[in-house]
């Protein structure tokens, strides 16, 4: 789909497209007052599930580009315009976002970028977290058992303890938060590109502790109003795993030493 069809589709009157930086799945542009995503062929579900996702995020309370209309082949949403950086104003923003209990863990369909996850809920965190974002990623996996080193690999992820996740409580997370989805608005500190689901907000911690880019006052001014205990902090490299497993599938064997290190600490 064409940006201007995008816009006609919504009801909108064109603007003057200029092209964004985007992620590594979808084309974006903004467009006057919005921005757009594309894609040429997007996985069937891709753009609603990131658009339910803005919209859990924004209902609790987190700052999100508006949802202005979203269909199979793109989504339109408010344009934010750029403002200073705000490292305080983040960590009070995910602290108050990882305070909010839920109910159970899981949600609808979702994705790691381009890699869908599926939908269900479960009480067990880690027989959840096992079954339904790890299990799914090896399975994506193109013929592991051809080779040696992979099938080995993904062994050793089978066997990682993953009962032995620790519990805070199901909290929504944003799901792919690393500094790239952080945008600092006119209006204050901002997420982007979600993959939204119910979880323990470990996984969100282990993204951002994974590629780095939050500074110390981020994380000072998180762990003043939610403190992060010990038992979380020893399995952030369980989590690491989760989205190591997604970047060795999308980019390839450059994260294959990431993902062996993760996998020692987690065990």
């Amino acid at each position: 789909m064409r940006p201007e069809e995008l816009l006609a589709r919504a009801g909108l009157p064109f603007y003057p497209l200029v092209p964004l930086v985007g992620g590594d799945v979808a084309r974006v542009f903004r467009a006057g007052p919005y921005v757009l995503k594309l894609h040429p062929s997007p996985p069937e579900g891709f753009f609603p599930a990131e658009a339910r996702g803005l919209m859990r995020l924004s209902g609790k309370g987190v700052r999100v580009p508006r949802v202005v209309y979203v269909d199979e082949g793109g989504l339109v949403m408010e344009y934010l315009s750029p403002g200073p950086p705000d490292w305080e104003g983040l960590g009070r923003m995910l602290a108050q976002l990882h305070s909010q209990k839920e109910v159970q863990y899981g949600g609808d369909r979702v994705f790691l970028g381009p890699l869908p996850l599926p939908e269900g809920v479960g009480e067990d965190w880690g027989r959840f977290f096992y079954e339904k974002r790890i299990l799914p990623l090896l399975e994506a996996a193109p013929n592991p058992k051809g080779s040696l080193r992979l099938g080995r690999l993904f062994l050793e992820v089978e066997r990682a303890p993953w009962h032995r996740l620790p519990e805070e409580g199901p909290v929504l997370i944003h799901g792919d938060l690393w500094h790239g989805n952080v945008y600092f608005a006119q209006e204050g500190p901002a997420l982007l590109d979600p993959s939204a689901w119910v979880g323990e907000r470990g996984v969100d911690l282990a993204m951002m502790r994974l590629f780095g880019g939050f500074p110390e006052v981020f994380w000072r001014t998180y762990e003043d109003l939610l403190p992060i205990p010990e038992a979380v902090n020893r399995a952030l490299p369980c989590y690491q795993v989760y989205f190591l497993l997604a970047h060795l599938l999308l980019f390839g064997e450059a994260y294959l030493g990431p993902l062996k290190r993760a996998l020692k600490g987690c065990g």
